[in-house]
């Protein structure tokens, strides 16, 4: 399996996630830069998603949702902060209201994330941070399971390069 560690530390308020890859840095990046293959691999199997917008540039917007066992519809976004092809990008992520246009829910916390991917031992070692606003936050999304739907998540990128 890709993930070899999460890391959560409600003091510093982030969750990193370390994975490593099979596949050149430039093969990783091309799932992120590519909606197709980004839908392969973001949200765990049982919720596939459906990017709607996909511009990963700088003041870009990501509009996606996944959809549950159910049929339910459970929007999300990113906005784009920097990117550094093919080696990282930074953007704010949170959930959004996808039956009316991707509207911010501001029920639920906004977190600042960071993916980086660097050579290492031929493939690609990956680190994912995410660093979020307040501990009751943090917090609110490790009880919605996070932790466990980033690892389902991340793990799908070895048959997708394989």
């Amino acid at each position: 399996m890709p993930v070899t560690d999460i890391t959560t530390d409600l003091d510093a308020l982030t969750i990193t996630i370390t994975a490593q890859f099979d596949a050149p840095v430039e093969r990783i990046w091309q799932i992120y830069a590519d909606p197709r293959q980004l839908e392969r691999i973001w949200g765990p199997p049982a919720y596939p998603a459906t990017f709607v917008d996909h511009d990963l540039t700088p003041g870009g917007r990501m509009n996606y949702y996944m959809t549950s066992p159910e049929g339910e519809k459970l929007g999300g976004f990113w906005e784009i902060l920097e990117v550094d092809e093919p080696r990282f990008f930074r953007y704010r992520d949170g959930f959004a209201d996808a039956e009316n246009g991707f509207a911010v829910n501001t029920d639920l916390p906004v977190a600042e994330n960071t993916a980086t991917f660097e050579a290492e031992d031929g493939g690609t070692r990956a680190v994912y941070v995410s660093i979020h606003p307040t501990r009751e936050g943090l917090q609110q999304v490790i009880d919605m399971g996070v932790e466990e739907g980033s690892r389902e998540s991340i793990d799908q990128i070895d048959a997708l390069v394989g």
